[in-house]
């Protein structure tokens, strides 16, 4: 009740701004697909599927059900690692892009046209877009949603956390990179935890030094994450990625030990995309297959970057 008398309070407010904005705030305000009681997000409504020119080279699994099964492995050559590095680079510019339009009052379908736009305008392919028939160029993940969030109209609203996970297909190979933003003043725990996500991400990426177990990357993010109580999503993974989106090579960020023992070899090229939560690890799924929430509806965050390992150690691929 409490919920709902705010918002009326809100939409009896708007009436005395001035009339040629009050249709447009308040669509805004009824618009937004979240529950009036909690706040929470509740599905949103879906905004056509963006084209694509035809003189941009797709992924072969766009208009199939899945994509082909990777048979080359994981450790990459000196000249398709330059060919991922431009893919990641085109990747993170169009995110920090997003980013700078990830407001108070945006939608996360707008968000999606910022990311899409720019992709195409560098003669990339936005990798999701018809990946497993998902609908959109990029995942807007919002407050209590893990990873996947589709964008859709929902409204952005001060105090929210939004990441943007955007992953560019150009000359035949994938760059994968995420970032979390935060939504005008957010909460001190809230910034918290996205800073320390960054570092728990930046401590995984350290980690991976050649010859020494996949597993230890999961161990240092875990080892971090503890301090503070956070949950670490285990379900969710890092992956090998190159020619093709997924490759196979899952990179747990919790201490999978000793499950996860692949050797880290010179040449391989995967992601590390830590998920840390106020609460939970455990999740649940919208009807839509893709969007992952908290189980308990607590606030997550989430980085990643796409490395190679060489002789020195992780080299960053996705920098803008």
């Amino acid at each position: 009740m409490q919920g709902k008398g705010l918002w009326t309070n809100l939409n009896l407010a708007v009436l005395t701004v001035k009339p040629k904005l009050n249709a447009f705030i308040l669509h805004r305000l009824n618009s937004m697909p979240r529950d009036s009681k909690t706040g929470y997000l509740t599905q949103g409504k879906l905004g056509p599927a963006r084209t694509v020119p035809s003189s941009i080279s797709r992924p072969e699994y766009v208009g199939k059900p899945a994509p082909a099964q990777n048979t080359k492995g994981d450790v990459r050559t000196r000249a398709e690692i330059d060919l991922i590095r431009a893919a990641g680079k085109i990747a993170a510019q169009a995110i920090e892009l997003v980013g700078q339009h990830a407001k108070p009052g945006v939608t996360t379908d707008e968000l999606d046209r910022v990311g899409h736009e720019f992709l195409i305008a560098n003669g990339a392919y936005p990798s999701t877009l018809g990946y497993r028939n998902y609908p959109k160029s990029l995942c807007s993940s919002v407050n209590e949603v893990i990873c996947h969030g589709i964008p859709d109209d929902t409204v952005l609203q001060e105090g929210d956390i939004v990441n943007i996970d955007i992953t560019a297909f150009k000359d035949g190979f994938h760059g994968d990179s995420n970032q979390t933003f935060m939504v005008g003043y957010v909460k001190e725990e809230v910034k918290l935890l996205v800073e320390r996500t960054h570092e728990a991400m930046m401590r995984g990426i350290n980690a991976a030094l050649p010859g020494r177990e996949i597993n230890i990357i999961g161990r240092a993010i875990e080892a971090y994450a503890k301090r503070f109580n956070y949950g670490v999503v285990r379900d969710f993974t890092g992956h090998g990625i190159g020619e093709s989106f997924h490759s196979g090579l899952i990179i747990p960020h919790y201490d999978s030990a000793p499950l996860y023992n692949d050797e880290i070899k010179i040449g391989m090229v995967f992601t590390i995309e830590p998920m840390l939560t106020l609460g939970t690890h455990e999740w649940d799924m919208w009807p839509d297959n893709w969007t992952v929430l908290t189980k308990d509806k607590s606030i997550t965050a989430q980085f990643e970057h796409t490395i190679a390992i060489t002789e020195d150690g992780p080299e960053i691929l996705t920098l803008a």
